[in-house]
């Protein structure tokens, strides 16, 4: 990691927000009070007053869950992630439930690229509104982002992604960090919905993409709500480590990593 000497990175990060604008009612059975986007808001503008080099993303399911979806389609999010200053997203599968032109028009109000690398959508409507990957830069160095979905097929309706062509994951991931390597990323994280992992099944997850990569260095998980108490690391066939987390649903936490020249440390906020 060339970071520059005494620099280091915040990465801040959702997933499986799931439309949840307010906090949980205060009579919850799991989460009374907690969530809720002004308090996401003040967090992270609170930590962004205190650090230099800050990337705010998210790895999908954005949508779906709460009236405001309904009564909105999408707009509400993506307004309020626009004025969080999110940099970057990737699609989750409840994403397409409002289908390709209702997510294009939800996608209208926001400011920060949908990263979409095994989502095939040149025969449709979104054809070049996604991007398969992007490249911040950082503290003097290149933060190469890139996302990767999970199989629509048998969660989405076909009506809802309509000609999309799914990639395989795994190879589509490798295939897409090996590039960013090349392309000089000094640090490179897949914003990844595939979910954490799955018992005695072949589905891609993480924790396979975290073994069978070579480049990739966290990997910021979705899909299964997967509460982390810590990351985990996993020895990939690079020879190195990556890392993965994931901070559960309904924007309860917020996910911190610090990168700096020696470490790469997770940390999970609770918004209360």
């Amino acid at each position: 990691m060339k970071l520059l000497k005494g620099k280091k990175i915040v990465i801040l990060h959702t997933n499986d927000t799931h439309s949840q604008i307010e906090p949980f009612p205060a009579n919850h059975s799991k989460y009374p009070n907690l969530g809720g986007v002004a308090k996401r808001a003040k967090l992270i503008d609170d930590i962004r007053q205190k650090e230099e080099h800050v990337l705010l993303l998210d790895s999908g399911d954005i949508f779906q869950g709460t009236p405001y979806f309904n009564l909105f389609h999408g707009e509400l999010e993506m307004k309020l992630m626009s004025a969080m200053n999110y940099d970057a997203a990737t699609m989750g599968n409840h994403d397409f439930d409002i289908g390709l032109d209702g997510f294009l028009n939800a996608q209208k109000h926001a400011n920060f690229p949908f990263l979409c690398a095994n989502y095939d959508f040149s025969d449709t409507i979104l054809k070049d509104q996604t991007k398969p990957y992007h490249i911040f830069r950082k503290a003097g160095l290149k933060i190469g982002v890139f996302g990767i979905g999970i199989k629509l097929e048998g969660l989405v309706p076909s009506d809802k992604f309509g000609q999309t062509k799914y990639l395989e994951p795994i190879s589509t991931a490798n295939q897409t960090a090996k590039m960013l390597h090349e392309k000089g990323c000094d640090f490179i994280i897949c914003l990844s919905h595939l979910g954490y992992s799955y018992t005695n099944s072949e589905k891609p997850s993480d924790v396979k993409l975290a073994s069978e990569n070579e480049c990739i260095d966290l990997i910021l998980g979705g899909h299964t709500h997967t509460f982390m108490d810590a990351p985990s690391a996993h020895k990939n066939k690079g020879g190195k480590n990556t890392v993965i987390h994931q901070v559960g649903y309904g924007g309860i936490y917020l996910g911190q990593i610090e990168v700096s020249a020696t470490h790469v440390s997770c940390r999970k906020h609770p918004i209360e």
